[in-house]
């Protein structure tokens, strides 16, 4: 009996993806790879840039502010008034007045010129504390002295900023109201925000910022009218509407900067005969236009 053989069938071929399509379902794995690789150094730099920017330099912190509002000297005037630059330093001997008197201004460094003593740092001192340093000098020159030391206060000042016609700093005299220094810089009518105004107590470590209601005063409130330190930063902010009307000047100023520089050109070019005015009788403003 004769066999048959059947000859296995091949197992079904496997579909062949054109190396176009393999290539474009591949690129997007690569592309993402790339990607995040480049968003991730992105980062890492940015990280690193605001790191760098952040710390301060050496150089800057040996500069830094660290106590007070920045000056060499500092104190309280009204407690005990302290020599600054700029102010005036009058000595006296009272036992004998014609042997020793001299007034002196302050100089840059803090230094003045005494009889005998020559360049002496002051400044500092307290007037209590002067005194006793300028006797103990002067006891290697003279057997018996009584100095008097007084302090004329010119170097000490306050500020005033915002609404007000008369900004910038103002010597301080001492004796001064929040009150008194508003009105005395002669506040804005139409803009300044008087029941807003800020008293600024500038410190790097314990500022202090204290905002006062000057319309209380005119109604008979007194309660928070602070009394004025040296040095005080006071600003009067704008009123609302004020804010808007800044607002849009700001936004218009390039505009009406063009205008008015293009009206002052053709002003004095008229004024000079560069513009011929009678163009409709047919004159010719001088070739500059045709």
């Amino acid at each position: 009996m004769e066999r048959r053989f059947r000859r296995p069938s091949a197992p079904p071929a496997m579909p062949i993806r054109p190396a176009r399509v393999l290539a474009s379902a591949h690129r997007p794995v690569r592309a993402s790879w790339g990607l995040g690789t480049l968003l991730l150094l992105c980062l890492a730099s940015w990280v690193t840039g605001c790191n760098s920017s952040s710390a301060p330099d050496k150089r800057v912190l040996q500069y830094l502010n660290r106590d007070g509002f920045g000056n060499r000297y500092t104190g309280n005037a009204e407690e005990e008034n302290y020599v600054s630059i700029g102010d005036t330093v009058a000595l006296i001997d009272v036992l004998k007045p014609g042997r020793l008197s001299s007034t002196q201004v302050v100089d840059i460094d803090g230094t003045v010129l005494l009889p005998e003593l020559g360049v002496v740092h002051v400044a500092g001192y307290t007037r209590s504390d002067l005194r006793a340093y300028l006797t103990e000098r002067y006891s290697a020159y003279y057997d018996e002295t009584q100095l008097e030391v007084q302090i004329k206060t010119q170097g000490k000042k306050y500020f005033v900023f915002g609404e007000v016609y008369s900004e910038g700093e103002v010597q301080f005299e001492g004796d001064l109201t929040i009150f008194e220094a508003v009105m005395g810089a002669e506040p804005r009518p139409n803009s300044a925000n008087l029941g807003r105004v800020k008293l600024i107590r500038a410190d790097p470590v314990d500022p202090f910022v204290a905002v006062v209601n000057i319309n209380d005063l005119f109604d008979g409130d007194s309660t928070f009218n602070l009394h004025v330190h040296e040095r005080d930063i006071i600003f009067v902010p704008p009123t609302m509407l004020a804010q808007v009307a800044y607002f849009i000047k700001a936004l218009i100023f390039p505009f009406t900067e063009v205008i008015r520089e293009v009206s002052s050109a053709f002003f004095w070019g008229s004024r000079f005969g560069l513009f011929d005015t009678n163009l409709q009788a047919g004159g010719r403003n001088n070739g500059l236009f045709f």
